[in-house]
């Protein structure tokens, strides 16, 4: 990880990336992929997968040094061109500028992969209500926001991809968890109108729904210690990126990540409501 070179952090900052044509279906090397979240986690081994395969990438996060010094490793083993924009997606401001900062460069994106997004534990009418409305803007505005700004040019030029990662938590209410529960139910009805909606176009969305998952998620979230993932099943990033990598490629509008999590996912719908509420709650507590 450490010790990349000054002349490969150099080149992060020197993108050129072709803008193709109209209608056309560009290569990997001719297409540019923006994703949020970038710096750990799935974003992380995302970047990693798309980087293999040829695409450049535009990576957002708010660590600026973790950022640059992936994408000097990306730069370094794949040869691919990389732009590295440090912003905090729970600033309102944050979608106008990265957007703005891209059409000065003349970047076009081709597949958005809105990845970042936090969550926080406890009782709503004790939680902390900045913190929340963070988490609301992020996980549900920006993500809005960077597929409209960049929507409108994938639906002109008769191509494009956005992922949004959401959770299985879109697939039920989430006592101890009720607000960022709340927001992954909007990124599953969300993606499934618009991908029903751009049918035909040459634009596809993909929304992947891991479990529980290792990366430093829960320790933002303060769950570490809930019964949910001291005891459940939690995959590894690397394994998630995969699938959700995979079920983009394959222009699927939905993927559960993981066998377990599909059958939970399916079994929520023969479960009465209720009841579901109360089991994660349980699983929630610490």
């Amino acid at each position: 990880m450490g010790g990349v070179a000054e002349r490969s952090n150099a080149a992060v900052l020197k993108t050129v990336v072709p803008k193709g044509t109209v209608g056309s279906n560009p290569t990997p090397s001719e297409k540019t992929v923006l994703i949020t979240g970038a710096s750990s986690g799935i974003g992380y081994e995302l970047a990693k997968l798309f980087a293999k395969d040829g695409y450049n990438l535009i990576l957002v996060a708010r660590g600026g040094a973790r950022l640059k010094e992936l994408a000097g490793e990306l730069v370094k083993e794949f040869g691919i061109s990389t732009k590295v924009i440090v912003k905090d997606l729970s600033d309102p401001r944050a979608s106008d500028e990265i957007f703005k900062e891209l059409q000065n460069s003349s970047l076009r994106v081709d597949i958005l992969v809105n990845n970042a997004g936090f969550g926080g534990w406890g009782f709503f009418s004790e939680t902390d209500l900045c913190s929340e409305l963070q988490m609301i803007q992020l996980n549900v505005v920006s993500l809005t926001h960077l597929t409209k700004l960049f929507l409108k040019d994938m639906v002109k030029n008769k191509y494009g991809k956005i992922l949004n990662v959401a959770s299985t938590a879109v697939f039920q209410p989430g006592p101890l968890m009720a607000v960022y529960y709340a927001t992954k139910a909007y990124v599953l009805s969300f993606s499934e109108a618009i991908a029903n909606e751009l049918k035909g176009t040459g634009v596809t969305v993909t929304v992947l729904c891991p479990g529980p998952t290792r990366s430093g998620f829960q320790e933002r979230a303060d769950i570490e210690n809930v019964k949910l993932i001291r005891k459940g099943v939690v995959m590894d990033s690397a394994a998630v990126a995969r699938i959700g990598y995979s079920a983009l490629m394959r222009n699927k509008t939905v993927e559960v990540a993981g066998f377990q999590n599909k059958i939970l996912a399916a079994s929520v719908r023969f479960t009465p409501r209720s009841l579901v509420t109360t089991l994660v709650r349980k699983a929630q507590e610490r």
